[in-house]
């Protein structure tokens, strides 16, 4: 990924977009296949010839936002050159900005997890865990150099993710702060959060 910090549209065919925008204003259970097909101007047998079920629409929906989250986080990561602290500020930051452009995506993300079949929702688990042993592995590499002095700091490194993943609950795209100003605060408290107390990872 050439810029990690660079948004715009995810690319989603008109199926999926017509899914996302239902569950968004009605939940998964709510959204029915004749609405998410009217939204997408197809037939219900037009929609069921791209997506079997209701539920593989969600299952891809999920699948798109973590892949896009990854490989972002992955870049972010890639910027660090090594620098422990560098990185975890880099993940957080990239955590926000998902959360914040991404806000739709993330939000089914956090919301429709109890919605998924039991293999469904192991497959996204399983994205969701490789995205917090990033920050994870990072935490412990600053708290083995002393830069990290958190009592708890793995406890304090999910406490960080959870800030990060609930700020779809309140931004949108009209609020006084942009993107990168709510996620160079959220930076801040991420490392008070692990008791760092040297200057500020350029």
């Amino acid at each position: 990924m050439n810029n990690w910090r660079l948004y715009g549209d995810i690319e989603l065919d008109p199926v999926l977009r017509a899914a996302l925008e239902a569950f968004v204003e009605t939940g998964y259970h709510g959204a029915t296949v004749r609405d998410i097909a009217r939204r997408a101007g197809l037939s219900v047998p037009g929609i069921y010839h791209h997506y079997a079920t209701k539920q593989d629409m969600l299952l891809t929906i999920l699948d798109l936002a973590m892949e896009d989250l990854l490989s972002r986080s992955r870049a972010a990561k890639e910027e660090a050159n090594g620098d422990s602290v560098r990185a975890f500020a880099l993940l957080v930051e990239c955590l926000v900005l998902f959360h914040c452009h991404r806000r739709d995506l993330a939000f089914i993300g956090s919301s429709e997890m109890r919605s998924l079949e039991h293999a469904n929702r192991a497959r996204i688990t399983a994205l969701r865990t490789a995205q917090q042993r990033l920050i994870d592995a990072e935490v412990d590499a600053a708290v083995r150099s002393g830069r990290f002095r958190a009592a708890y700091p793995r406890d304090a490194a999910r406490a960080v993710v959870t800030m990060c993943t609930a700020v779809p609950s309140w931004y949108r795209a009209d609020h006084e702060s942009t993107p990168e100003q709510v996620a160079a605060r959220y930076v801040n408290f991420a490392l008070g959060i692990m008791h760092y107390e040297g200057a500020p990872p350029a």
